[in-house]
């Protein structure tokens, strides 16, 4: 087998595992030690990589843990489950004598527009 698709290979299946495993919602320490776990079953099943393809494999595995949006856990200060913001409540709108038009003689003002 050659190299490259050696490695590439081994990344497709790091991928694959990282996805089944729900390794993304884990913490950031307990997705460090999977990883290095699963770099270790990498070695074992692909003896030709180096060690330096293997730091390649657990750097790029690191990032796909990563996202740029997080995955529901805090990131960045942020808790979805305790910072929530309450949702905006729509005002009411302000009515002013000029948004008046008068009707008929006996008949009620209503609003211009409607």
């Amino acid at each position: 087998m050659a190299k490259e698709n050696m490695i590439t290979r081994a990344r497709d299946e790091l991928f694959s595992h990282i996805n089944r495993c729900g390794v993304l919602q884990a913490e950031e320490d307990d997705q460090q030690h999977w990883m290095e776990e699963t770099i270790d079953y990498l070695a074992e099943r692909y003896p030709d990589l180096t060690d330096s393809d293997l730091q390649d494999l657990f750097s790029v595995g690191v990032r796909f843990c990563q996202p740029a949006i997080p995955h529901g856990r805090k990131r960045f200060g942020f808790d979805p489950k305790e910072d929530v913001p309450e949702p905006p409540v729509p005002a009411e709108p302000e009515v002013t004598t000029e948004d008046l038009v008068p009707q008929e003689a006996g008949g009620e003002n209503t609003l211009q527009g409607s």
